[in-house]
């Protein structure tokens, strides 16, 4: 009589043929490469959030070498950092350079700053969205491999029982149940694979949404010497206001 012990893992790969253990090496190998992405992102993504204050206190600092000091210690690699350097340099060239009569000092200084404001906002989403496309492939394909595994375990396990004669149900389940475990181990890689694509898609577009307005403020304090405050006074807006950038800031 079997035993219970007679069925499971590893009688299913001491019975399967190659096709069988490629399918599931592959399910394997999917599952790695999706959790460490799962992890790597998830840490970045943690990181980002206890950095949520670093940006307001940019505005604070007293002037934009001592903000730019402050984003490099307490947010050295976050977007907004990037962003205010680049920002910060393009401001920089046109003024050294306003005097000069070269193809950038053609340029009006907001263009030129706007320019380097959407070549970051765009390294920046490239950079977050890196790795998600491998998540949705794998979401989407991982369950049809694991399907492709199951059918052909079944096709092997019918095979080999019409071949030995014996169809009783104690010899088709326990070969037929063992099959489908390869439909299962496919939905194990394919579900966190989904949600973590979902749940990285909507962070990543509240984290662009916010490096986007921290760009128009920054287009604005560049333009004009202060930050755009929204629905506050005349008077407060200005009290509020970082001072306004001078050559010897950015030199």
């Amino acid at each position: 009589m079997d035993t219970p012990n007679a069925f499971g893992l590893s009688q299913l790969w001491a019975q399967a043929d190659i096709i069988i253990q490629a399918v599931a090496i592959l399910l394997i190998l999917m599952s790695v490469v999706s959790w460490y992405l799962i992890l790597s992102k998830g840490l970045r993504l943690l990181g980002t959030r206890r950095h949520g204050d670093v940006v307001e206190a940019f505005w604070h600092a007293a002037s934009l070498d001592e903000g730019l000091r402050l984003l490099n210690t307490r947010a050295p690699d976050a977007p907004s950092t990037s962003l205010a350097h680049q920002a910060a340099a393009a401001h920089a060239h046109c003024t050294r350079h306003a005097a000069n009569t070269t193809l950038g000092s053609t340029l009006d200084a907001g263009e030129f700053v706007t320019r380097a404001l959407r070549r970051a906002i765009a390294d920046a989403t490239a950079r977050l969205e890196s790795g998600l496309t491998i998540l949705a492939s794998i979401g989407s394909t991982a369950p049809f491999v694991g399907l492709f595994g199951t059918v052909w375990g079944i096709y092997h396990a019918l095979t080999s029982i019409s071949v030995s004669g014996m169809a009783s149900l104690d010899k088709v389940a326990g070969p037929v149940g063992e099959a489908l475990i390869m439909t299962a181990f496919g939905l194990f890689v394919a579900i966190p694979a989904v949600l973590a694509y979902n749940g990285f898609n909507r962070a990543n577009r509240v984290e662009l949404s916010e490096l986007d307005g921290f760009a128009h403020d920054l287009h604005a304090y560049f333009a004009t010497g202060a930050r755009v405050a929204v629905g506050a006074p005349a008077d407060e807006r200005r009290a509020n206001a970082i001072k306004p950038i001078r050559p010897a800031e950015v030199a």
